[in-house]
């Protein structure tokens, strides 16, 4: 009698593992991503926001991607502004550069890091609701494509 309960409980262990194994296989996915949400893969380093007395600024820094796909930056916010758009530098033929709103957001590729400086892709914070004074900081929402935020705060400084 003990060979066949041996033999159940073995067969029931190789089925339970057997139920297993396939999902744990197929997630492509490093323990850096196991959430599943873009904004656990990103952080934002070395963030400020340009002093301003009014009228229009702008938030600089390193947004990092740790995860195994390409993350999408589509929006951002602040309560110090009214409205905060993802901008682009382009130059035309002739040279002269000019700012708009990147068209489909910020693509930050798979364990790479996408650049926010001045001359270059920036958030830029439009319709100051108070002035922005060196010293103090500035919350920032980001948002993804997949629908996630992650909130910020960054310092406000001169740009020098």
């Amino acid at each position: 009698m003990r060979e066949p309960t041996l033999r159940k409980l073995g067969a029931a262990v190789a089925i339970s593992t057997l139920a297993t194994f396939p999902v744990a296989c197929s997630n492509s996915q490093t323990s850096s991503d196991s959430s599943g949400k873009a904004a656990d893969q990103v952080s934002f380093a070395e963030q400020w926001v340009k002093a301003a007395d009014s009228g229009m600024s702008a938030a600089f820094g390193t947004l990092a991607n740790a995860g195994n796909q390409p993350v999408t930056l589509v929006a951002a916010a602040s309560p110090a502004a009214g409205r905060v758009e993802i901008h682009e530098v382009v130059a035309d033929a002739s040279g002269q550069k000019s700012m708009r709103p990147k068209a489909g957001g910020l693509t930050i590729p798979a364990h790479g890091a996408a650049t926010l400086a001045p001359g270059a892709d920036h958030l830029m914070f439009l319709e100051l609701k108070q002035p922005l004074r060196a010293g103090a900081e500035t919350p920032i929402t980001l948002t993804f494509s997949d629908g996630s935020t992650k909130s910020v705060t960054a310092p406000v400084r001169d740009q020098n």
